[in-house]
């Protein structure tokens, strides 16, 4: 039996089947996973629906990384599925991450069957328990017939207000089970737009600026509201600043950027932040690292802030303004105040610092990391999307590459290692047009690197640049500021990741030299095939500011 309205249906059907129907109202095309025995009802549904991509991979959190980066570059919720306990504390460091990067996801987890629930059952963790504080919602479905409401509602808490994760528990015996189902519409995200008061208080403190700087975070990028802001700080003459590894917020060529809050930030760019008098923070949590441990928003500056979540206005800062809207919706509203301020000579003041720390002109005493981020430049399309894992090897492309275009990077602000080729195959499923570049550290490769045979089942033609200096070079970096010279546990061995690349099919190069890596790179672009390029970089050059010596004088003085 079934019947319709406009917006709601009623039919019989498994509790499997449901989720599977829910995730097609809700226009899902791709899932991830590692299967379970747990959950065999819901992987057999989704066998049956045609509309549906499932990528099935090696370990929970490579699947959980690629729902992740998915998620943010399709701008939609993404899916994962894994078993029971262990399975779900395998994929938890995915679920942590979203939460901290405000990505949308919706996991779904196996459980033990109901009647075994309390017994220490086989693999049995209570889940709704154990994501509770690193998920937007956790719950466990009890009753076959609530699984449409409970399951749009997943997909509506993890889309709406700050973006996030939401697990579902689902035990087994719940989704074999029939039952009289009703269907509602999907989730349509609110987008509040900033009060005519609330304009006015803006307005008025721009007004008596003399040093105006907006921080852009995330939320410029899942609300689309690029080009308004763009166009915002355009009208006005305001510099931009991007939040940590939100750089592709706004063009990096722009000469109103100003340079991007990460982690070991140039001081140059942190003077820029030191002298505004007035900040506009627009989609960010203002983070531990974006404010430099909290450091850089200091009393004296007035601070308009401006989120789609009430509860991060005020979390750490109280604002002179703060407003709950979506930053788009806010932009749009904020091009019709009347401002003039004379603030240009310390816009064009801030641009030419941030050129001249961020130029990518090279000289034989620079490290290859960086001659790798110029070749990069060169060689990619300003449209390319880059992904990075974990590591001090990020600092180069952070400092020095420029994303000119939006939806051109995605990276944990999480730090979480094993990040980045498992995210870059996301995102290539998400906009398969654009070249994806993943960058990891040789350490955090290693964390995922099963997932290149993944890439390689599903034919995923992704390019990973794995830095290979034998070392977890930021714990060392941290060991030798510390306890400079006693180093422990932080070495690594040797691994030709060229060799593994190739043994489970993918591509595989080492470049020893800049002309190598050139060669190998537009190669690997050509064949449009999964590739890794192995780059042995020197253990010395622990960052982009500073070396293993330096440090160990420094500790000396």
């Amino acid at each position: 039996m079934k019947t319709t309205t406009a917006t709601r249906s009623t039919k019989t059907v498994t509790a499997a089947q449901a989720i599977v129907d829910c995730m097609k109202l809700e226009g899902v095309s791709d899932v991830f996973c590692v299967p379970g025995e747990s959950y065999l009802p819901l992987l057999d549904a989704l066998h049956d629906e045609a509309s549906i991509q499932l990528i099935s991979a090696r370990h929970e959190s490579g699947a959980a990384f690629m729902a992740e980066g998915y998620a943010k570059s399709s701008l939609k919720p993404g899916i994962v599925m894994a078993t029971r306990g262990v399975g779900a504390s395998n994929l938890s460091i995915g679920v942590h991450t979203a939460y901290q990067d405000s990505t949308p996801m919706v996991v779904f987890l196996g459980q033990v069957h109901s009647k075994f629930r309390g017994r220490e059952g086989f693999q049995e963790v209570d889940l709704d328990q154990y994501f509770g504080h690193i998920a937007k919602w956790a719950v466990e479905v009890k009753d076959p017939e609530r699984m449409p409401e409970i399951v749009q509602r997943a997909f509506r808490i993890a889309k709406t207000g700050r973006p996030g994760p939401v697990v579902v528990s689902l035990p087994e015996d719940v989704l074999p089970a029939e039952a009289e189902m009703t269907f509602g519409p999907p989730a349509v995200n609110p987008k509040p737009a900033p009060a005519d008061e609330e304009i006015s208080q803006v307005a008025n403190l721009l007004s008596s600026a003399e040093k105006p700087l907006i921080i852009a975070g995330g939320g410029i990028k899942s609300s689309q509201a690029e080009k308004a802001l763009v166009t915002f700080a355009e009208q006005y003459h305001l510099p931009v600043i991007a939040a940590f590894r939100r750089q592709d917020a706004f063009p990096n060529d722009h000469p109103l950027y100003a340079g991007h809050l990460g982690l070991g930030t140039n001081p140059t760019i942190l003077q820029t932040v030191e002298e505004a008098d007035t900040i506009l923070a627009i989609g960010t949590r203002l983070s531990e690292v974006t404010t430099q441990d909290y450091q850089v928003i200091t009393p004296d500056k007035k601070l308009i802030h401006i989120d789609i979540s009430y509860d991060n206005i005020g979390k750490v800062f109280s604002p002179d303004v703060g407003i709950v809207a979506d930053a788009r919706q806010a932009l749009k509203k904020l091009a019709d105040i009347d401002v003039q301020g004379n603030w240009n000579s310390w816009v064009t003041e801030r641009r030419q610092a941030f050129e001249e720390i961020s130029c990518l002109d090279v000289s034989h005493n620079d490290v290859i990391n960086k001659h790798i981020v110029a070749m990069m430049e060169y060689i990619l399309p300003d449209d390319a999307l880059l992904t990075n894992d974990a590591g001090n090897f990020a600092g180069w492309l952070h400092a020095y590459y420029p994303f000119k275009k939006k939806h051109t990077y995605v990276g944990p602000t999480s730090g979480a290692m094993g990040y980045g080729m498992p995210a870059a195959l996301g995102a290539k499923i998400a906009l398969p047009d654009k070249p994806v570049i993943a960058l990891a550290g040789d350490g955090g490769f290693m964390m995922t690197i099963q997932e290149l045979e993944t890439a390689v089942r599903y034919q995923i033609p992704v390019i990973t640049l794995v830095f290979n200096n034998q070392m977890y070079g930021t714990i060392r970096m941290h060991q030798e500021i510390h306890y400079p010279e006693k180093v422990i546990g932080t070495d690594l061995g040797h691994v030709s990741f060229k060799a593994m690349a190739q043994n489970v099919g993918a591509d595989g190069y080492t470049a020893d030299t800049l002309e190598q890596f050139a060669e190998t790179l537009e190669a690997a672009l050509q064949k449009n095939k999964p590739a890794v390029i192995e780059i042995m970089t020197d253990k010395e050059h622990i960052s982009v500011s500073s070396t293993i010596t330096k440090l160990r004088d420094r500790a000396k003085k």
